[in-house]
């Protein structure tokens, strides 16, 4: 039986919310596989549950994750730089 990658994006945002503080782009970096547009919606509809579940701290956690590897994908638009 395989797992299917709906269920390895949540088991490594399980990771994400476990590891030691400063260990995250590690945790990352091990799992790059993983990191896609899909895995993205997946670290904001995680993160939408935590919110309505009253963990603002896990939530803003996940999105500021999420902000960041769409940033690096090119999937989030940076705001132009006022001159």
């Amino acid at each position: 039986m395989t797992i299917s990658r709906q269920e390895q994006y949540f088991g490594l945002i399980d990771q994400l919310m476990r590891c030691p503080n400063g260990e995250e782009p590690n945790l990352l970096t091990a799992n790059s596989e993983l990191i896609d547009q899909g895995f993205i919606e997946s670290l904001v509809q995680v993160s939408t549950m935590m919110a309505h579940e009253n963990n603002p701290d896990g939530a803003k956690f996940l999105i500021h994750v999420a902000r960041e590897l769409a940033k690096e994908l090119g999937l989030y638009p940076e705001a132009p730089a006022n001159s």
